[in-house]
């Protein structure tokens, strides 16, 4: 029993290597996807510099 568990692991591992590496190519979704996240997280940080120009605005209109 024990030669059988030692004997499967690697093969498992080995498996699980072999499948990982044979993923397919990323098709137009998955691109189109990835285009989609850049764009959000490029508008996020625009906004986020735009806020920060709104607070400095605020705090140097309360002096």
């Amino acid at each position: 029993m024990l030669n059988l568990k030692t004997s499967i692991y690697p093969i498992i591992a080995a498996s699980a290597l072999v499948l990982a590496a044979c993923q397919p190519a990323e098709g137009p979704l998955e691109r189109a996807g990835k285009s989609v996240d850049n764009a959000a997280a490029k508008v996020g940080n625009e906004a986020e510099k735009v806020g920060d120009k709104i607070k400095g605005a605020v705090n140097d209109a309360k002096k």
